[in-house]
């Protein structure tokens, strides 16, 4: 099957599709390489945050809003799960570095506002973004995409590889899931000894392999591919509106003062 070239998406454009637009906004989907329990592909970060970040595109090009799609970094930070096999690190200061070189390439071309798309909790984005921003006219904004729509469609939407990721995943590669929910794990994690982390007064990184069984956080045994679709579909419309509103928006009126 011939799948058609994806309006938005800078993987499938050619120079003549971009050249005579102009393209407000980009996204940069961030996501990692990892186990995702035994039922998910190690690539499920970088799945979910290219496909949410090239259906937003679309939904904002149909809107009248150019928004491109650029293509994901499949690494991220994942400096507790290296015991695990073929776990992809990137350091932070590898990130900012990428990142800088990321915002210098788009600032000649007319791109007013980047958002880094992130779909792996160990992305921790923002003091990039705090850094960065002084010295760049792009406005710079992170969404989270699986926080951008509502848990409730799930019984447990878990932390990682649970009943969230895996109905998007259901939803969006099918193909790539296990068959036989059988061998999925139950996704049980293991408390911290330290009371103080247990109640939320501390926080430290997980070592992936003291803090999990089977490398997933919540069960995904309950997650459906319909349950996955009407996630998706509700995230992909609130960032849609999202990257519609920074395509217009005054950098030097984003806060405004209470009525």
């Amino acid at each position: 099957m011939t799948q058609a070239r994806r309006k938005g998406v800078l993987n499938d454009a050619s120079h003549e599709d971009v050249r005579h637009r102009s393209w407000p906004v980009a996204l940069l989907p961030f996501g990692a390489t990892e186990p995702h329990n035994t039922h998910l592909p190690y690539g499920t970060d970088t799945i979910l945050g290219s496909e949410v970040a090239a259906r937003v595109a679309a939904h904002c090009i149909a809107a009248g809003t150019n928004v491109m799609a650029l293509p994901a970094v499949p690494f991220g930070v994942n400096t507790t799960q290296l015991d695990l096999p073929f776990t992809i690190n990137v350091m932070p200061s590898t990130q900012l570095a990428l990142l800088r070189d990321v915002i210098r390439s788009l600032e000649p071309h007319g791109v007013r506002a980047l958002v880094l798309l992130n779909a792996h909790g160990g992305n921790e984005l923002r003091a990039l973004v705090r850094e960065l921003q002084p010295s760049t006219p792009i406005m710079l904004a992170i969404v989270n995409w699986w926080q951008a729509a509502d848990h409730a469609t799930f019984e447990q939407a878990g932390d990682h590889a649970g009943e969230l990721e895996t109905a998007a995943i259901m939803h969006v590669a099918p193909h790539l899931v296990a068959p036989d929910r059988h061998t999925w794990g139950d996704g049980r994690s293991n408390p911290s000894t330290l009371e103080g982390v247990r109640r939320g007064v501390a926080w430290m990184p997980r070592r992936w392999t003291q803090a999990t069984v089977d490398t997933g956080v919540g069960d995904p045994r309950a997650a459906t591919a319909e349950n996955g679709a009407a996630f998706v579909a509700q995230a992909v419309v609130r960032i849609t509106a999202f990257c519609c509103e920074l395509a217009v928006a005054d950098p030097s009126s984003l806060w405004a003062p209470a009525p």
